[in-house]
């Protein structure tokens, strides 16, 4: 895919497009159940559609028209709910329980929107409730942006991302507010003692396992009704929570990647993969680097091979695809003189690219045709 990141084509009942190497969404044509939605998309594709981040959403929303549409999402009644933060490409983690104050979470009601306290520390708070909120915006110096107006959870969420980058969300974005005085977080004259963050949880699980905590609901919904139920995408492409018996259109994925959980050599990761499926990975942008390191979680090696590869002769990375590297995601920067190296990603924390060397055995990642 070196021309274009989009490649719409006709198929059948459905119009189908190319988002990049890796993955293919479909808005299928036809109206059925969720349970009937799901059985299609597996015979036909790889499953109903798991939606990582707008950028997912922006693909899918101008072929879906007017139409109502199923996606991967549901939840069942008895389900357990989980921790996430708003942002899907940060981790919620055990480590991270450590943040919270003494006693909390402590659900009185029902709760599941996080907030933190005057003395840092964190609450949970039901997502209806309107207070003052925090931001993050990766292009601001002081990337924590304090937001006065009351809002609930979701619709502080949606100014977050309207006009920021989201609300402000794991361990590291949280160091940011070490340096921004109570009175700013808290000003004088404020009733409120409490302002939402990034973190929330909920019993909402994918179709195809996927961990993402993306969710795009309407600004009016409300989570703390907790019944067995599917999600759709509506006319204006918000997320709605419906019967799981009601019929719409809906949207199919395909996925082209496939972990080895076999511990191989580069060169012989290489051979493996255009033997068996179709060359060593290529991840060109955001979207596939989020498409990929869901993955990770399957390894039974630190790292994993991808088609990254350094030649000495003329002193670059390049993919064995033959694409050019220009999305980069390195944990440390890049040198010259790197001889016999190939590039792996991290199976955890923020699934950097690393440099390792040829001869190390690892799991790797296969495209698949």
């Amino acid at each position: 895919m070196k021309l274009s990141l989009f490649l719409f084509t006709l198929v059948g009942p459905c119009w189908c497009f190319m988002t990049n190497q890796l993955f293919q969404y479909h808005v299928i044509d036809e109206e059925k159940s969720w349970d009937e939605a799901q059985e299609y998309c597996r015979e036909k594709h790889t499953d109903l559609a798991t939606v990582r981040s707008m950028a997912d959403m922006d693909r899918i929303i101008p072929d879906l028209g007017n139409k109502k549409a199923w996606i991967g999402l549901y939840r069942d009644a008895g389900g357990s709910r989980m921790w996430k933060w708003s942002q899907p490409e940060v981790q919620f983690n055990e480590s991270q329980k450590n943040g919270w104050n003494e006693n909390e979470p402590n659900d009185s009601g029902t709760e599941n929107c996080g907030t933190i306290w005057t003395n840092r520390k964190w609450a949970d708070l039901s997502c209806n409730e309107k207070r003052p909120f925090v931001c993050y915006d990766e292009r601001n110096s002081s990337h924590a942006i304090y937001a006065k107006e009351e809002r609930n959870w979701t619709d502080a969420q949606n100014f977050c991302r309207s006009y920021h980058t989201d609300l402000l969300s794991g361990a590291e974005q949280i160091k940011n507010l070490n340096g921004v005085k109570k009175e700013q977080l808290f000003p004088n004259g404020s009733k409120h003692d409490l302002v939402f963050f990034g973190l929330f949880r909920d019993a909402w699980q994918w179709s195809d396992g996927n961990n993402s905590s993306f969710r795009f609901w309407n600004l009016n919904y409300d989570d703390e009704k907790n019944v067995s139920s599917c999600v759709m995408l509506n006319e204006k492409g918000r997320w709605n929570s419906e019967k799981c018996t009601e019929t719409h259109h809906f949207v199919c994925h395909d996925d082209h990647v496939i972990l080895i959980n076999e511990s191989r050599t580069w060169e012989e990761a290489l051979y493996y993969c255009r033997h068996h499926y179709n060359d060593l990975i290529t991840i060109t942008n955001l979207e596939e680097q989020r498409w990929v390191q869901e993955k990770t979680k399957n390894a039974t090696t630190p790292y994993v091979w991808t088609g990254l590869r350094y030649t000495c002769t003329l002193g670059f990375w390049f993919w064995v695809s033959d694409e050019v590297v220009r999305y980069k995601n390195w944990a440390s920067p890049e040198q010259v003189n790197e001889c016999d190296k190939s590039g792996a990603m991290e199976t955890g924390g923020e699934h950097k690219w690393v440099k390792k060397h040829d001869e190390e055995k690892l799991n790797f990642f296969c495209s698949t045709p």
